[in-house]
Formats: structure tokens, sequence, C-alpha cells
């Protein structure tokens, strides 16, 4: 959704109606994920997407719709239903799209979502998409992370307290998901449906080591989403202008570094640490750091001889068997890749196959979905041919 909050913002504030569909749930070989959204303004500009391309001619007919009536949709679209035979989900699977206009009169709550989401301050919207009281369909409740106050409401106490209380859970991740409860916001039972949209920081890399393999790095991990922190203990290497695309460029003692971040809460399950040094005195005091704390992932390089020399040095400094396996090294997956910009692409798949449970094989080799949330990640690592 973060790619069309901008467009959908611009619209409110200058007091213009929308319509603003937003993927829900998925089955099988959806194309796109929970939270991707597109909205369709009143003169009839669209921004962003709901599948790719599949059924979007007919969810602009909709939300066409909505915004005259006002009265929200949940619309499901999959090879097995009548509607998603004529629009061509072809890519075999099933998804849900709620539908539903923005105003500033209906939504002053965004006031608020958008003042934090200036600020850059982690931030999640519930709605209701199904209800079994249609009063309560389309209702809003922002929830930031801690004991903070709630902005809007679901259409009760008990309801907003137990949606708010499991949505933080899913803010701190940076997940978006849909949630069932009870009709007043029950654990058990069915007869409310909410979506929980989260908009939290993107989540940060940790680059250690200015090299050019850094620089290639940085920049294609900034393209994929992430906030990219390049660190260094040699100020000669580590300058800005190396390094163009990372959010920033720190001249420190890596260890030192990382550690400072961790204590200030900087650091999370979503962030994600590239060694890249292959020094000891530098990689071997950082990764001892690293591996103690939970973090998405972390991978060094290095040659199969550096890799087995740092182990022993790690074991040495008191590290175990269960934090060891937790180290990616050599780090990235076996591509082939020669250039630094082709290894930036090996770490890069790594990466997301670690936070998405791929395996990093040929789709064509495989059998069953290609699209799936709950994948099981094959930990087995493989040389990687520049290291």
């Amino acid at each position: 959704m973060d790619d069309v909050l901008s467009a959908l913002l611009q619209c409110w504030s200058s007091g213009g109606t929308a319509a603003l569909a937003t993927v829900v749930q998925t089955w099988d070989s959806a194309p796109r994920p929970p939270g991707a959204a597109m909205l369709v303004t009143a003169d009839g500009a669209v921004v962003g997407s709901v599948s790719g391309g599949c059924v979007e001619s007919d969810v602009y007919e909709v939300a066409r719709e909505v915004i005259i009536s006002g009265v929200p949709v949940l619309r499901r679209y999959g090879v097995s239903d009548t509607d998603a035979l004529s629009v061509g989900l072809s890519c075999g699977g099933t998804l849900e799209v709620f539908i539903e206009r923005v105003s500033a009169a209906g939504a002053p709550e965004l006031a608020d979502l958008a003042a934090d989401l200036r600020a850059g301050a982690p931030v999640a919207v519930a709605t209701v998409v199904d209800h079994v009281d249609p009063d309560r369909v389309g209702r809003r409740l922002l929830i930031h992370p801690g004991p903070t106050p709630l902005l809007g409401s679901l259409g009760s106490a008990r309801a907003d307290a137990a949606v708010a209380d499991d949505v933080r859970g899913l803010l701190a991740n940076g997940q978006s998901e849909s949630l069932v409860y009870g009709p007043d916001g029950q654990r058990r039972g069915e007869g409310m449906r909410i979506f929980a949209a989260s908009h939290a920081a993107h989540p940060r890399m940790l680059v250690f080591g200015a090299i050019d393999y850094a620089a290639a790095l940085a920049w294609l991990a900034a393209f994929v989403g992430y906030a990219v922190t390049v660190c260094d203990a040699r100020p000669l290497f580590a300058t800005p202008a190396r390094f163009p695309d990372a959010a920033e460029v720190v001249i420190d003692w890596p260890h030192r570094y990382l550690r400072v971040e961790i204590d200030a809460g900087r650091v999370d399950s979503r962030t994600v640490i590239c060694v890249l040094t292959h020094d000891p005195k530098f990689d071997v005091p950082l990764l001892a750091v690293a591996l103690q704390h939970p973090v998405g992932y972390v991978g060094a390089m290095g040659s199969r001889r550096t890799h087995d020399q740092r182990m022993d040095r790690l074991r040495e400094a008191g590290l175990g068997d269960e934090q060891l396996a937790r180290l990616s090294s050599p780090i990235g997956l076996d591509l082939g890749a020669r250039t630094p910009e082709e290894t930036a692409v090996s770490i890069m798949a790594e990466v997301i196959a670690s936070r998405w449970g791929g395996r990093g094989e040929p789709l064509s080799a495989l059998q069953g979905r290609i699209h799936s949330d709950h994948r099981v990640a094959d930990r087995t690592r493989s040389p990687h041919p520049s290291t």
C-alpha cells in the first residue's frame, strides 16, 4: 500500500474523493501480497496495482461505483469464480480485494496517519472488511506501538482493545494481515474480519566494509526497499561520495557501532547484517555481537578457508553451535557471480530467500504453487564463487 499512500493523502488533503482497493487476503499463487493497493480518483486516474494486470479492469469499475455509492465492497477473484473467468486471473490463485471510498469527511483519522508517516513513526490501520453488521464495515482504527491512545473505532471498546493488541504484534514485524474475530472482538468465533495494514520504517541493512561490493549491494538493497547503512573504521574509504545510495555512511569500528545501535533499539528482527570486511580484526568482534542478537539475517563474505578460520575464532570467543548456525557464510547464493554487481544480486537473492522461506532453486524445477506464505527454508549453504 505504501506505493499509493502519497497519492491517497494528496487527494484527501485537497478535499477530493477516491476509492482505495486493497488486497486483504490471498490463496495459492496470487500475483500480489496482502497490502497491495490501487487508488482510483474521482476523475478516473489510477495509481498502484492489486494484481499486476489480471483483475484491474474489474476493480476499476467497482471502485468507480464505490466512489458514487460510498458503500464498501469486498470482492473475491479466483479461477473457480465466475467473475474471475471474465476478468482473467490466469496465474491460478485467488485474492480478495476490499474497495472503500476515502474522503476528508469520511476518514478524518488520515490526518494523524499523514503526520505519522511524515515523522517516520510506525503506525497500523485496522479496517473492518467484513462483519455480520454491515454498518460496521469500513470502520477504521489507527494503532501505534506501545500503550498509546487509539484513534478511531471498530465499533466497540472491546473490539478495539482486542484488535489493537494483536495488530501491535504485526506492526513490530512490519506485517500486513487479515484477522478474524467474533462480532465484538471475541478471540474465538467468527463474524468480524479486519485487515491490518502496517506502515513501519523500511527494514535496515547494515553493510560493514566500505569496498566496491558494498557500493553495489547498497544500490540494489535500496532499490529493493532497505534503508542501508555502510559502516567502516577507515575514513579514507567510508565516504558518502563512494556510497550515494546508502541512507548513511558511518565511520566507526563495526562491532562498536552495532552494539550502540542494538542498545538504542534501532536493530530489530527485520534487520539484515552483511559483513564484507573479511578481516578478522573487524569481522570476528562484529559477528560475535550480531549472532547473539535476533536479527533477520547475518551473512559474511570470505573464502572457504576464511570461513573455517572465522568459525574457529568465533568458537574461541564463546559462541555455540546454535548461534553459529545463523551465519550465512560464504555469503550469497551460488549464481556464478563474478562482478560486484552480480555478487550483490546473489547476496540479495539469499536475503530475500531467508526472509520469505525460499530455497533459491529454479522455479522450473519445482512442483506446486509459486507463491506461498508458509514455505520452509533450506538452510544448506552453497559456496559463493566470488569469495
